[in-house]
């Protein structure tokens, strides 16, 4: 007998959760781009007006030339970059070694070493001796304190033996047999191999470097030392406002200010996402 090929098979039943998930996704991204909309405006409108506008009433770069020529505001931005690009070098050449150590089996003391580690993870000195230790070997009111103090980060460290762990051992082998040293297999195999783990680490690094208010705060007291966040926040406070030499007011240059400080990390991301995605992914998952 033949099968009935009229038989009507039962539908599925329509399901509304994409409709609201995309509703609730529409919802979170107005609420995060409306403000960084109203900033924008407010960077570029020379006018003196407050609340919410699509467009600047009278539109000018004067905000932007005074946040980049002002010595008050070129200063701090200054030393952020220098911080930024020096840490982050920094703590990738810290992060990368310390991994490379900890993935080398036969070292004695290998566990105990990653053990100390870990424990400082959950287990810190605290501020007061941190600042003495500091003070004492003269690193107070110097850009090395906020340079070399967040560039040991245990965490990115971990995360970098992960993914180191996931290269073959096969490679490590076929190097050794053809005559490499430990550290030509390091800067020949590894990391060419950990494109996307240095990204995403090194992006993590810039991110906290570029952001970094509370080491400032703690161990620098000098004006002139202060990175771009420690002027903002001044900025925002309502004190040392730059004066303008054009026609941008106190609003428009705090705006300005704004913008310039998350600028470079806008533009960054979406180049890097992918590496930064994979990096994580591939260091923290263990097969």
């Amino acid at each position: 007998m033949q099968a009935n090929n009229n038989v009507q098979r039962p539908r599925k039943p329509i399901s509304i959760f994409p409709y609201v998930n995309g509703l609730l996704f529409v919802i979170i991204c107005l609420i995060i781009l409306v403000p960084i909309w109203k900033v924008l405006v407010d960077s570029f409108d020379l006018s003196t007006g407050y609340g919410m506008k699509l467009f600047p009433d009278n539109f000018g770069l004067d905000g932007y030339k005074t946040v980049l020529t002002n010595p008050t505001l070129a200063t701090p931005l200054r030393n952020s970059l220098i911080t930024t690009v020096a840490g982050t070098l920094m703590g990738l050449l810290l992060s990368t070694l310390g991994a490379y150590v900890l993935i080398q089996w036969d070292m004695p003391g290998r566990a105990f070493f990653g053990g100390v580690l870990l424990f400082t993870m959950i287990f810190s000195g605290g501020m007061i001796p941190s600042y003495i230790v500091m003070r004492n070997l003269g690193l107070t009111n110097t850009l090395w304190v906020v340079i070399l103090l967040p560039a040991i980060n245990v965490y990115n460290l971990v995360l970098m033996r992960n993914f180191f762990e996931g290269i073959p051992n096969s490679l490590f082998e076929s190097a050794t047999l053809d005559g490499c040293t430990p550290m030509q297999i390091f800067y020949k195999i590894v990391l060419p191999l950990s494109k996307a783990a240095l990204a995403s680490i090194g992006l993590m690094f810039a991110v906290s470097y570029w952001n970094d208010y509370t080491n400032y705060k703690l161990y620098i007291t000098k004006a002139n030392l202060y990175n771009f966040q420690m002027k903002l926040r001044s900025m925002m406070m309502g004190s040392n406002l730059p004066t303008s030499s054009g026609g941008a007011t106190e609003n428009t240059i705090q705006n300005a200010a704004v913008i310039v400080a998350i600028l470079p990390f806008m533009i960054l991301y979406p180049f890097l996402q992918k590496y930064f995605v994979k990096g994580i992914n591939i260091g923290a998952v263990k097969e």
